[in-house]
């Protein structure tokens, strides 16, 4: 689950990091009060959305007076903003963070993950701040420190000194980055929180390290031991048949392509849009629709996948493991009748009760199509949708 930048820097706050003073406003009065609490005589006006490079999209503004503000605040609500992880369509700004201008002398990258690779926390730290650390990565990969840290002795003072001593920074900011690589590490930990990336990280004049900015993602299947994190989730962000497929308990991801794939387990799904990929067509979507799903779940995975005005065809990869094939057949038979689909559906039913969930598909009078196995229900359905193009 992702959260906006005030969020992030709200909860790095009460963790005891250092942010600087802002506040959210969601009309232009609000953007107003909030500039006048703070009392200036800088102040940066950022849209909140769900993405990065919002500067480089006219989504960040340092101003110079309350007018400024108010006129900034008017822009941006309700704007379009596109950046490039927003994609040409771009994502409508609803509030925006009004915030301390600070006195800033050098711009530092630094993050924590999750790494996967030695399932331990990550940081990564680079004296490139402000840039992509994709682009630095490209450019000058010396110029990027990577630690991970042993989560059986967990954070010690070296760690936060390595780090220090790779940003360049002396005396007493080496002090003041010790603690913030300790108290980061101890939130990420107890907030399951899965990315934390804080670009800049900014050495003001007065030698003080403020985070700047911030982006945080967390794991989601940790999130029912957090509820005030579940409260920061904002929807209007989300896909809204992303949104919907949570309801049911559905694992859904939209995706660019034609052809809607409904198939049971996370890896079989993964090899279903491959296979696709392979015989020349692009999925529509990942859903997992998980090992015990009923006919009320099939029956709500068709209604999200033909929510996608994209779709030109329906691939369903069922294994019978714990799921019945008899049980997905009839959800699927339901489904087709109730909603009138009207583009190809091919299904591909393996496992427990195959035999009579086949028959049933067969005997239905729809126009569902069989499929004996992977590769053949993939070049059924890449087929039918070239030709029904």
């Amino acid at each position: 689950m992702n959260i906006h930048e005030y969020q992030a820097k709200e909860v790095l706050k009460a963790a005891g990091a250092p942010v600087p003073k802002g506040g959210i406003a969601f009309s232009v009065e609000e953007a107003v009060k909030a500039a006048e609490d703070l009392g200036g005589p800088i102040w940066v006006v950022k849209a909140q959305i769900h993405a990065g490079g919002r500067g480089k999209g006219g989504g960040v503004k340092v101003v110079k007076s309350v007018d400024e503000v108010r006129d900034e605040a008017s822009r941006m609500l309700g704007m379009t903003l596109v950046t490039h992880q927003t994609g040409p369509q771009g994502k409508e700004v609803g509030r925006v963070y009004i915030e301390d201008g600070s006195d800033i002398d050098r711009e530092l990258y630094l993050s924590a993950l999750v790494d996967r690779e030695t399932s331990r926390i990550a940081f990564i730290a680079s004296t490139e701040g402000g840039m992509d650390i994709e682009e630095v990565a490209a450019k000058t990969p010396e110029k990027i420190l990577t630690i991970t840290i042993d989560p059986a002795s967990g954070y010690s003072g070296f760690h936060g000194r390595k780090i220090a001593f790779a940003l360049g920074l002396e005396g007493d900011q080496v002090k003041q980055c010790v603690k913030l690589i300790g108290t980061l590490y101890n939130m990420l930990i107890d907030k399951d929180a899965s990315l934390l990336e804080i670009n800049p990280l900014v050495v003001t004049k007065s030698g003080e390290l403020i985070c700047l900015d911030a982006k945080m993602n967390f794991d989601s299947n940790a999130l029912y031991r957090h509820p005030d994190i579940v409260e920061l989730r904002d929807l209007s962000e989300e896909d809204p048949a992303e949104v919907e497929a949570s309801k049911f308990d559905l694992n859904y991801i939209k995706l660019d392509g034609t052809i809607g794939c409904m198939v049971n387990g996370a890896g079989l799904a993964m090899a279903t849009m491959d296979i696709i990929n392979l015989y020349g067509a692009e999925p529509a979507n990942f859903l997992d629709v998980g090992g015990g799903a009923n006919k009320e779940q099939v029956m709500n995975a068709f209604r999200i996948i033909l929510s996608d005005d994209n779709v030109q065809g329906i691939l369903v990869n069922i294994f019978g493991g714990i799921m019945r094939c008899d049980i997905i057949a009839e959800g699927i038979v339901a489904a087709a009748k109730e909603m009138e689909i009207d583009v190809p559906l091919v299904v591909r039913l393996e496992g427990t009760n195959v035999e009579l969930g086949k028959k049933l598909l067969d005997e239905s009078g729809l126009a569902i199509v069989s499929a004996d196995n992977l590769d053949d229900a993939a070049q059924k359905i890449v087929a039918q949708v070239k030709e029904a193009a």
